[in-house]
């Protein structure tokens, strides 16, 4: 529990975990083994931090919130293998700070985590497995399908970098503070990234970034290309030039983003 030391802050979206009858599905999702080196964004209390390491070889652990320090080395005391690390995981340089793990096992603050999400689909490479608890809400919005109310940017990116393999909802009473909304474990392992996929990725925003406007708008609203030209790439891809992007499918934005090359 926080107990009475620590008040959760709002503003860092902190809903920490503290029913331990949940690790185990976590440990599943995320396939854990003994040789396993983990990235872990949050670690708030420290609940699923002592859990990770008594069953990895390692676990780089990120927090914003340096008033917690205390309370997870207590909790941490004994545990050789875990390396705390202070400061904000959007701006740090995980790749740097965690350089061996090859899973990121975490329950996200809610401000973060898709943000955090999409830049480690290319910014953390040696990735190879996620299993995140998110709000549910974005957990359902990372595998959407085209044309649902769910698609978007990040649907299309997760999709082409990943391919689903857990899915479990939380409910709120597993958090203190209880959150408003229910929650989700996502578990989903690494494909092999579309070629220029910075570029790739540029254009999956700039074409949602204007829901309303057709994908050509869209794109020439961002600068990237003009109407016209996007307007005659996707009519010869088979596509109507007034369609919009939540139309395409992740793997159909791969090839419009090379042919508009």
């Amino acid at each position: 529990m926080t107990g009475p030391r620590f008040v959760a802050k709002k503003r860092l979206g902190q809903h920490f975990l503290v029913d331990e009858n949940l690790l185990g599905v976590i440990g599943r999702l995320a396939e854990l083994g003994p040789d396993d080196r983990v990235l872990e964004i949050g670690p708030g209390l420290g609940v699923l931090t002592g859990y990770l390491a008594q069953r990895v070889s390692h676990v780089d652990a990120v927090e914003l919130d340096r008033a917690l320090e205390p309370r997870l080395r207590e909790r941490l005391a004994g545990c050789e293998n875990v390396s705390l690390h202070f400061g904000d995981a959007l701006a740090l340089d995980l790749a740097e700070v965690a350089p061996a793990a090859a899973k990121l096992v975490a329950n996200l603050p809610y401000n973060i985590a898709t943000p955090l999400i999409v830049e480690s689909l290319d910014g953390l490479p040696q990735i190879e497995l996620w299993c995140v608890m998110v709000q549910r809400e974005v957990a359902d919005r990372l595998f959407a399908s085209p044309g649902s109310k769910a698609y978007g940017a990040v649907s299309v990116l997760v999709q082409l970098a990943s391919e689903k393999t857990g899915f479990h909802p939380v409910s709120r009473e597993v958090f203190r503070p209880r959150p408003r909304v229910e929650s989700a474990l996502v578990a989903f392992t690494r494909r092999p990234l579309p070629e220029r996929f910075a570029q790739l990725k540029r254009l999956v925003q700039a074409g949602f970034a204007h829901r309303r406007k057709t994908l050509a708008n869209s794109l020439a609203i961002s600068g990237l290309v003009s109407r016209e030209k996007a307007e005659t790439v996707l009519a010869r891809l088979g596509h109507d030039p007034r369609t919009r992007a939540e139309a395409l499918a992740p793997d159909e934005f791969a090839v419009l983003a090379e042919a508009l090359r």
